[in-house]
Order: structure tokens, then C-alpha cells, then sequence
């Protein structure tokens, strides 16, 4: 009975996370860190070059798929941090995955976890 618990809580949990995350009706945006230096919530010394970025909730390791919605360029990144704390924002990325991403300041995006690999 406790193997079948564990099982349907982790099947849930896999759905949840093959979603599309969204900041609710309308789009969401996404920022570039003002953050030059430091650490991170995770605790890793910030890196502007990284591909990493910032999600309220979403677990630390967490790689989400980030896609500009005005010229669809898309790129991999690993949550490392909390955070935005502005209004209708939903990540604040590094500046090496915005430049990928092609915007400098705000952007609007699509996020979309992407499963880890078994």
C-alpha cells in the first residue's frame, strides 16, 4: 500500500513538472541579473557566464527551457537561485543566457521544465 502511495505522489509530481510553467494569464517575463557577485540561494558563488537562473519556487537543479516569445530563440538553464521579486516577472536569467536568448533588459517567455534524465 505504501509502494503504491509513493508511486502515484511521484507520477504526480512528474506531471507537474512536464508542464509548461506560467505566471498565469498573459505573458511572463523574464529579467537579466542585477546581481554582479555574491552567492546564490543554493549557496553557489554567482557567475554571470553561467547558464543558470532565478525561480521562486522552483527546486535548485531544476533545468527549464527558456524560449523568447519575440524572436523564439531558446536556451537550457538550471535554477540556482530565488528570486525574481518584481511583479510579473517569473526568472531572472545570467547575462550569457540572455544574450543567448537575444534581449538586453526584459523579455517575454515561455518556460518549460525539462525532464531529468532516468
Amino acid at each position: 500500500m505504501i509502494a503504491r502511495i509513493r508511486l502515484l505522489a511521484l507520477a504526480c509530481l512528474l506531471a507537474i513538472l512536464g508542464r509548461p510553467v506560467s505566471a498565469g494569464a498573459g505573458e511572463a517575463l523574464a529579467a537579466i541579473y542585477s546581481q554582479t557577485d555574491g552567492k546564490t540561494a543554493s549557496g553557489e558563488q554567482f557567475s554571470p557566464g553561467q547558464l543558470t537562473a532565478a525561480h521562486r519556487t522552483l527546486p535548485f537543479g531544476t533545468k527549464v527551457r527558456v524560449t523568447n516569445l519575440k524572436n523564439r530563440r531558446t536556451v537550457v538553464v538550471r535554477i540556482n537561485d530565488r528570486g525574481p521579486f518584481n511583479k510579473g516577472r517569473i526568472l531572472d536569467v545570467t547575462p550569457a543566457a540572455a544574450a543567448l536568448l537575444g534581449f538586453s533588459g526584459v523579455a517575454p517567455v515561455a518556460l518549460e521544465v525539462v525532464p531529468a534524465k532516468p
